[in-house]
């Protein structure tokens, strides 16, 4: 199958490279001791979406949507609580 998503990571060892398809999707962590970000992406009938999140990482951090919606524009929700 063909790549849809494509995602980097750089640390000390360099830079890496990975792939996902429209039906795998493609999901990401970072993480320190205070907590993580992670991002996730996937393809449905409207499009390529993206829900970007704060999670708890070795119980540190909290949970939050930072946003979710479609890849490559912003779409803020009208009285979304996680909105800021």
């Amino acid at each position: 199958m063909m790549a849809h998503f494509y995602g980097t990571l750089t640390g000390n060892r360099g830079e890496a490279t990975r792939c996902g398809t429209r039906e795998s999707g493609m999901a990401t962590s970072t993480a320190s001791w205070s907590g993580a970000i992670r991002v996730c992406a996937w393809s449905d009938p409207t499009g390529d979406m993206v829900i970007v999140e704060m999670v708890p990482w070795r119980g540190h951090g909290e949970s939050k949507i930072l946003y979710r919606g479609p890849i490559g524009e912003y779409r803020p929700t009208v009285n979304d609580p996680h909105e800021y």
